[in-house]
């Protein structure tokens, strides 16, 4: 199974900083590093990325930091993943957005891999994309406040 970098766990950290933060005006790159211990050169290429594909915004200068260009209820860890990491399926030839048939593929539509990978990717978009930084700070805080594990099915 494919994994998300360390870059991607960074940047959603950050944005997790920035939502617990939002509507408190733009934040300095340092204080989100301190707060959510990523190397500071490290975020900034980080929020670069973000900017870049429209996640955050940043204002310079005096009073200038970084800040969602959305509400944390708008901006889905699927979005954010998508963004630094490509398509989420497993294989190419699971992908909805970026398709490539397998080098040793006799036929993709009776191929018994690919159709679990669909399925895989599937169950991981949908979750994936209901999921916004909004909710993922909502389940730490729960978690904080009852210093306990949530039952998983909580909130799904």
């Amino acid at each position: 199974m494919r994994i998300i970098s360390k870059k991607t766990k960074y940047c959603l950290r950050a944005l997790y900083s920035l939502a617990r933060h939002y509507g408190q005006g733009p934040q300095l790159v340092q204080r989100i590093a301190d707060e959510e211990h990523i190397p500071k050169k490290f975020l900034e290429l980080i929020l670069l990325s973000a900017k870049a594909g429209g996640l955050v915004d940043s204002k310079p200068g005096r009073g200038g930091g970084y800040h969602l260009t959305k509400s944390p209820d708008q901006v889905t860890v699927g979005a954010v993943i998508r963004l630094m990491e490509g398509p989420l399926a497993p294989l190419p030839c699971a992908s909805e957005t970026a398709f490539r048939r397998c080098e040793e593929c006799v036929d993709e539509k009776t191929c018994g891999t690919r159709l679990v990978m669909r399925r895989v990717r599937n169950a991981t978009a949908e979750i994936l994309d209901q999921t916004t930084l909004a909710d993922v700070c909502n389940m730490v805080e729960a978690i904080r406040e009852h210093q306990a594990e949530p039952d998983p099915m909580f909130f799904i």
